[in-house]
């Protein structure tokens, strides 16, 4: 997991700078809590990881999705902020699927609160890529579930 939120801080980084767009910077801000959150989690357990540079990642298909998200962001901000969505789609089944063979209460409440955020993610990056003309279809998520995330409001994350 830790390397999941790392991919979404490396690539709002990568893109913020890129675009200059506001959900990029203002979500990188929470992506980084994000990654300290779980980084907490690591240490608590005492587990060991070593945090790799911006944009370096153990995990080879983390390391695939960054390089074609940083190829596909640059293409234009729509893209970007497709990019963006597709992050957050993926964090929120990941963490279920983590959440549903997890049974250590610390742990659950820490990932419950970084799916409540990538929920939140998600209804900003969608609204503005709907602002914007664009459409996102959901590449991880059911579209029923997407529609239910979609249609309700932000939620305050613990």
């Amino acid at each position: 997991m830790i390397e999941e939120e790392k991919l979404a801080l490396d690539t709002y980084t990568y893109l913020g700078e890129l675009w200059g767009i506001n959900q990029f910077l203002n979500i990188q801000k929470s992506e980084q809590s994000h990654v300290n959150a779980v980084s907490n989690l690591i240490e608590r357990y005492d587990l060991t990881y070593t945090m790799l540079p911006e944009g370096e990642f153990m995990n080879e298909e983390l390391q695939g999705l960054y390089n074609q998200f940083v190829v596909d962001g640059s293409k234009s901000q729509l893209n970007a902020l497709i990019i963006g969505a597709t992050i957050e789609d993926l964090d929120i089944v990941d963490l279920e699927g983590l959440m549903q063979s997890i049974s250590n209460g610390g742990i659950l409440n820490v990932f419950e609160s970084l799916q409540c955020g990538s929920r939140n993610h998600l209804r900003a990056f969608v609204g503005t890529i709907n602002q914007m003309g664009g459409n996102y279809t959901p590449q991880y998520l059911s579209m029923e579930e997407f529609i239910i995330i979609i249609e309700s409001s932000n939620e305050r994350c613990n």
